[in-house]
C-alpha cells in the first residue's frame, strides 16, 4: 500500500492547529465532560462536540476550495491542491477561536452565547472541509452546487443560520 507523500504535510498541520488552539486555552472537549457524534442543539453545547449544524458550513468550504484549487492549480496533483485548503481551514478555526472573533460572532451574529470551539470540533470542522474537498473532486461541478444549496437551505430553515449569513452578518454592524 502506497502512503501519499501529502500525508505527513497533512497532519503536521492538523497537530499544528490542535496544539495553537490548546495554547490559547481552548478545552480539548465540551467541557461538559462527554463527547457526542451529533449536537443539534443551538446551546452551549454547540460547536463542542462531533457534529454539529455548523459541520454543513464547513463542508461547503471544501467544496469552494477545491473548486478555486482546481482553477488556480489545476496542474498540481490533487494532494498538493488540498494542502492550502487545509493550510486555510486550519488558520481558520484558529483565528474563529480567537477571543476578539469569537466576540464578534457574540455582537453580529445569532451566535449569543457562542464560547468558541472545543480543540476536537475545530480537528472535525477541519475534518468537514476535507470531505467536501474530496467530495467536490468526485461529483459533477452542478451536483456539488446544488449540495451547498442545500445545505445553505437546511440549516437556514432549521436554525436560521448559516454560511451565508455567516459572512454577510458580521458586515452589516
Amino acid at each position: 500500500m502506497r502512503i501519499s507523500p501529502f500525508l505527513v504535510p497533512a497532519l503536521l498541520i492538523l497537530a499544528a492547529t490542535a496544539a495553537i488552539l490548546l495554547a490559547m486555552g481552548r478545552p480539548p472537549i465540551c467541557t461538559c465532560g462527554h463527547v457526542a457524534l451529533w449536537h443539534g442543539a443551538i446551546d452551549a453545547g454547540n460547536s463542542q462536540h462531533i457534529a454539529d449544524w455548523y459541520s454543513p458550513s464547513h463542508l461547503i468550504h471544501g467544496l469552494i476550495f477545491y473548486g478555486v484549487a482546481w482553477a488556480l492549480l489545476r496542474r498540481w496533483p490533487v494532494g498538493l491542491r488540498y494542502l492550502p485548503a487545509l493550510a486555510i481551514e486550519a488558520a481558520w478555526e484558529i483565528v474563529e477561536n480567537s477571543p476578539m472573533v469569537i466576540d464578534r460572532y457574540r455582537t453580529a451574529t445569532i451566535a449569543l452565547g457562542y464560547e468558541g470551539d472545543s480543540v476536537l470540533n475545530s480537528l472535525c470542522d477541519i475534518g468537514f472541509m476535507s470531505l467536501g474537498f474530496w467530495l467536490a473532486r468526485r461529483l459533477p461541478v452542478a451536483a456539488s452546487i446544488a449540495l451547498a444549496l442545500g445545505f445553505e437551505l437546511l440549516t437556514l430553515l432549521v436554525i436560521r443560520d448559516n454560511l451565508t449569513l455567516n459572512v454577510l452578518m458580521p458586515m452589516r454592524v
